[in-house]
C-alpha cells in the first residue's frame, strides 16, 4: 500500500486520458448545440437520472436552501467568504496606470474585467460549497458584471447557499460536458460566456478543452494530488494526515512524499496504515494509495528538483528550515509551509484559492485568482515630440518589412510638423 516509487511511474499514474472520452464528449456538444435547453433536460434525465421542468434556479429555491442548511454551517460559509474575498482583493490590479517613459511618450495598461463568466461546480450526489466560493468570489472581486454557475441536478442546498453568499447572478441545474457546452455555446436560457472556470471529471475537462474556440478556460484540471517535501524533523502523523486528506478525494488521486530520510518514509507509511483504518472513505483511500508512494532524495536540493519536475497541484513543505526550500520552488499550484499549515486550510478558510492546475500543468498555469477574470489593454499616448523621437526608427523598420503605409502613417504626421500645419492642436 505504501512503497518507494520513481518519478516516471508516479507521473504516469496521474495522467488524465482526455482522448479516451473525445468521441462521447463531441456527441454531447453537438446535442447541446442543436437542441439547446431540450438537450440539457434530456441529458440530465440520461446521466443524472433527474427529470427537470426548467434549467434555471429561481430566487425561491435559493431562499428555501437556507432552511435546509444548519445555521452554523451557513455562518462558516460566510466567514470563509470574507477571508476569500480579503485575500483576492489584495490581487486587484490598478484599473489604469500611465508612465511617461521618455519625453512625449506615455505608456500604460488598462485592466478591464470580463463581461460574463461561467463557473462549473461539481455536484449531484455531493455538495462542494467551498468550490462554489472559490470559483465565483474572485470573479465578483474582479468586477465581472455577470456571473453564471452550472452544477449537476439536484443542486445540493449547501451549494445553493454558498453561491448565494458569493453573489452569483444566475444558477443553472445542469452538469457534465453538457453544462460546459451550454455555457460556451449558449441555449435559450443560458447566454454564452467569455470564460469558463471550475474543476470537474474527465468529461468536463475534455469539454472545456474542446470548446476553447468559443470560451476561454482557466486550465485543465484532473484528480487531486499532493507532494510533501519532508526531512527527518517532520512529524509522521502530520505528513500521513495530509496525504490521506488528498487520497480521500478520488480513487485516482495521487500522493507523493519526497523525503531526505528513508526512516521517515517508513514511519509515514505506518501512520498512513493506522489512520486509514478508521477513515470513513477508506475504500477510496485504498484505491488512491495505489497511485501514491515515496521517493528518498539525497538532500533537500534534490527534493526540490524532484518536486519541480512533477509540478504538483498541492505542495507541502515540512522541513526544519523551510524558507530556502520555498525559494527554490518553481512549479506548484499552491504551497503550504510548515507543520501547522495543512492543505485543508487553503481548501476552506485561509483565503487562498483551491481551484488549481493538476497533472503537471502547474508548470504553465497559475491557480485561479482575480487575474483570470480580467484582461489588459496596452495604452500609448504620444505628443509630437514623442512621435518625432522614434519616427525614424518606425519608418525605417516599416520600410524594411515592405509596409509602406505603416511608414507613411508616421511620415504624414512628421511632415505636418515641418510644414507648420496643426490639424490637431491638442497633440
Amino acid at each position: 500500500m505504501w512503497s518507494a516509487v520513481d518519478v516516471e511511474t508516479w507521473v504516469s499514474r496521474r495522467t488524465s486520458r482526455l482522448d479516451a472520452v473525445h468521441g462521447p464528449v463531441q456527441e454531447i456538444i453537438e446535442k447541446v448545440r442543436s437542441g439547446g435547453d431540450a438537450a440539457l433536460i434530456e441529458l440530465s434525465r440520461k446521466f443524472d437520472k433527474v427529470d427537470l421542468d426548467t434549467i434555471a434556479v429561481d430566487g425561491d429555491a435559493r431562499e428555501a436552501a437556507y432552511e435546509q442548511v444548519d445555521a452554523r454551517v451557513t455562518e462558516c460559509l460566510v466567514e470563509a467568504e470574507v477571508r476569500i474575498s480579503r485575500f483576492h482583493e489584495l490581487q486587484l490590479p490598478r484599473g489604469l496606470w500611465l508612465s511617461e517613459l521618455e519625453p512625449g511618450i506615455t505608456l500604460g495598461v488598462k485592466t478591464t474585467p470580463l463581461s460574463r463568466v461561467g463557473a462549473y461546480i461539481p455536484g449531484g450526489r455531493a455538495a462542494y460549497p467551498s468550490t462554489a466560493l472559490m470559483c465565483t468570489v474572485p470573479a465578483r472581486i474582479a468586477g465581472v458584471p455577470e456571473i453564471c454557475c452550472c452544477s449537476p441536478p439536484p443542486i445540493q442546498p449547501l451549494t445553493l447557499v454558498a453561491l448565494d453568499i458569493a453573489g452569483v447572478h444566475e444558477i443553472y441545474q445542469c452538469g457534465g460536458a453538457q453544462a460546459i457546452a451550454a455555457m460556451a455555446l449558449g441555449t435559450e436560457t443560458i447566454d454564452p460566456v467569455d470564460k469558463i472556470v471550475g474543476p470537474g471529471n474527465v468529461y468536463v475537462t475534455a469539454a472545456k478543452m474542446m470548446l476553447r474556440e468559443y470560451a476561454e478556460i482557466d486550465f485543465p484540471a484532473g484528480p487531486s494530488e499532493i507532494a510533501v517535501i519532508a526531512d527527518e524533523g517532520a512529524v509522521p502523523a502530520y505528513v500521513a494526515a495530509d496525504i490521506l486528506a488528498q487520497a480521500e478525494h478520488d480513487p485516482h488521486a495521487a500522493c507523493l512524499l519526497i523525503s531526505t530520510s528513508a526512516a521517515l518514509a517508513g514511519r509515514v507509511g505506518a501512520e498512513i496504515k493506522k489512520q486509514a483504518e478508521h477513515a470513513p472513505r477508506k475504500e477510496i483511500i485504498a484505491q488512491a494509495l495505489k497511485n501514491s508512494g515515496y521517493i528518498v532524495a539525497g538532500d533537500l536540493a534534490e527534493a526540490v528538483a524532484i518536486s519541480n519536475a512533477v509540478a504538483p497541484e498541492h505542495l507541502s513543505i515540512q522541513v526544519t528550515d523551510p524558507l530556502p526550500v520555498l525559494g527554490g520552488i518553481r512549479n506548484a499550484g499552491a504551497i503550504f509551509v510548515g507543520p501547522y499549515t495543512p492543505v485543508a486550510c487553503g481548501d476552506y478558510a485561509s483565503g487562498t484559492n483551491h481551484v488549481l492546475p493538476t497533472a503537471g500543468y502547474a508548470r504553465q498555469y497559475s491557480g485561479l485568482d482575480v487575474h483570470h477574470f480580467c484582461k489588459t489593454s496596452s495604452v500609448q499616448i504620444l505628443t509630437r515630440e514623442g512621435l518625432d523621437s522614434i519616427g525614424d526608427i518606425i519608418e525605417t523598420l516599416a520600410t524594411a518589412e515592405g509596409l509602406a503605409a505603416h511608414a507613411q502613417s508616421v511620415r504624414v504626421r512628421r511632415q505636418e510638423k515641418k510644414s507648420g500645419r496643426k490639424n490637431n492642436p491638442g497633440c
